[in-house]
């Protein structure tokens, strides 16, 4: 385990491979239930000593030391996750720019005071810090993924610990060094790895786990939540995101879109583009202009500079994204590019007149896959939009601003973008879901909201004393 500002010797080990060429680069310690708990301990002990102002100084030099490593960060999610070294590149420089937003926040973390009506008490609130915060991360981001749990929680002054994913640690343990040289208190931040079946339900449930931030399946997800009945939760899981051209929509630019959101991070991102609602009169112009643009990214070695989207986390997760394009052929789609599979590598897929009711839309398609839903009206296309159990994010391409409001009005999602896709995101703003698509809001300033609580200290007021 990472604790005390450094990895400790361990008796077991977990062995990290390279996406691309399966070999090994790098083992982490296997942590168990006593490890687990000594962090929990440890973090449970410390009690926050930094100013806010001291806080945004250890955020704001962590972001500096971030962009000065920005080519080793790269090459290291590149290797454990298989993203490409275009895309590492950029979430190195969006986790930067977390982390420089949540230093400017740390400073604006305050309270309010209430003068009572009858003037007899003078009411202060003050936001502290929840206590331990407990981080578990997925594999598809994971850097920025651990940013926006730690950057938050360190700016509200809470003991952080975090869980990465089992099969992208390194990144997590690689960051705790930097926010510990950046000068983050040496008690005030752990990691553990090993098996989530193991190490996720001793810590989410432990008694001195104040609250939960997981990002992740909605299976998982639901897990989660049951073990931590009780502490303070933010949940981020699945999204079935959906892109809606409207006829006197910007084709091209929708297009562009459209294959940017399916194919980024090769489709493993729940923001991603999952579902095409196109309207019919405008179908068969725009489906030959997506396919022209997701034909045109280059799959293959997340190394090379010419490549949009390297494998996915595993040949299993590969097969799902096969086997859910293969049924929806046989449902009545219609493969108009890509498709093919190679191992973990799955060249990105363009299909038409899918079916709403069929398997690769219905649930999470965590793949590069751009499904065209043909639709007759947006009625139609609101009510499929919201026919899935998940509400995360969505986009709108028109020129109609009626139109668009009445669409964004209706549908159940937590974010409804006008002229961006699903896909659009900013610090500066929250983002969650509703439905499956989970609880509370991220985003710097939001997640520091979630992170702290009010006390509430009453004062004899001005005009008497009981």
């Amino acid at each position: 385990m990472f604790v005390d500002g450094a990895l400790q010797p361990a008796r077991h080990h977990l062995t990290v491979y390279d996406r691309w060429t399966g070999e090994s680069i790098g083992s982490v310690p296997r942590d168990g239930a006593a490890e687990a708990s000594a962090a929990v301990s440890a973090l449970a002990a410390a009690r926050c000593a930094m100013t806010p102002q001291q806080r945004s100084a250890v955020l704001g030099r962590a972001a500096a030391l971030l962009e000065s490593r920005a080519e080793e960060f790269s090459a290291l999610i590149t290797a454990e996750s298989g993203v490409c070294r275009k895309e590492t590149l950029r979430e190195v420089s969006r986790a930067a720019g977390n982390l420089k937003v949540a230093a400017a926040e740390a400073e604006r973390i305050r309270g309010e005071s209430i003068p009572l009506p009858d003037g007899t008490r003078l009411a202060v609130t003050l936001p502290e810090p929840v206590g331990v915060v407990l981080g578990i991360t997925p594999f598809n981001r994971p850097l920025n993924q651990v940013v926006v749990k730690a950057a938050p929680a360190l700016a509200a002054g809470c003991p952080l610990l975090l869980k990465p994913s089992e099969k992208t640690p390194l990144t997590a343990l690689a960051f705790a060094d930097l926010l510990i040289e950046a000068g983050c208190a040496k008690d005030m931040l752990g990691v553990v790895t090993g098996d989530p079946g193991e190490l996720g339900p001793l810590l989410a449930s432990h008694p001195d786990v104040a609250m939960v931030t997981f990002t992740g399946s909605v299976a998982t997800g639901h897990s989660v939540a049951a073990l931590a009945a009780g502490k303070r939760q933010l949940l981020e899981l699945g999204g079935n995101d959906p892109l809606f051209v409207l006829p006197d929509a910007d084709l091209p630019h929708a297009a562009r879109l459209a294959a940017g959101g399916a194919c980024a991070t090769a489709g493993q991102s729940c923001r991603g583009i999952k579902r095409l609602f196109v309207w019919e009169e405008v179908a068969d112009e725009f489906t030959d202009l997506l396919s022209t643009e997701v034909a045109g990214k280059q799959a293959g070695d997340p190394r090379r500079n010419d490549t949009d989207l390297g494998p996915l986390i595993s040949e299993e997760a590969a097969l799902v994204v096969e086997r859910r394009i293969a049924d929806a052929v046989r449902d009545g789609a219609r493969l108009v590019t890509g498709g093919e599979r190679d191992g973990a590598l799955v060249r990105p897929a363009v299909l038409d007149r899918v079916p709403a009711d069929t398997e690769l839309v219905r649930e999470e398609t965590f793949g590069p896959v751009a499904p065209v839903i043909r639709v007759r009206g947006a009625d139609e296309a609101v009510r499929l939009s919201n026919s899935t159990a998940y509400g995360l994010q969505a986009g709108v391409v028109t020129r109609d601003s009626a139109q668009f409001w009445d669409i964004a009005a209706r549908l159940r999602v937590g974010a409804v973008n006008l002229g961006e896709g699903p896909h659009f995101d900013s610090p500066h703003i929250p983002f969650g879901g509703v439905k499956a698509s989970g609880i509370g809001r991220e985003g710097i300033r939001y997640a520091i909201a979630e992170m702290t609580v009010t006390k509430t200290v009453t004062l004899p007021g001005p005009y008497g004393t009981n």
